[in-house]
């Protein structure tokens, strides 16, 4: 998120840290994959139920505490098996 709690991108998966030390013989450290969110917007943009429950981009800078909180609430895991 940015300073005004607009989502820039998206985690899409992490680096396997079982290869990563396998190959280079140490650990990765905050490694992941992120899609950004111009490529997620047009998708989700081009769902029409989804496109009408979008939101307009926020404009005013927020104070890192509402921000953040406004990320955890917004936050969520999903898992695919």
């Amino acid at each position: 998120m940015d300073e005004r709690g607009n989502v820039v991108g998206v985690v899409a998966a992490k680096l396997n840290m079982a290869a990563a030390l396998a190959t280079s013989g140490s650990p990765p450290e905050n490694v992941n994959y992120a899609v950004k969110s111009s490529f997620l917007l047009s998708f989700l943009e081009s769902v029409p139920d989804v496109a009408a429950k979008l939101k307009d981009p926020g404009t005013k800078d927020g104070r890192f505490e509402d921000v953040a909180k406004s990320a955890e609430k917004a936050a969520v895991l999903v898992l695919v098996y």
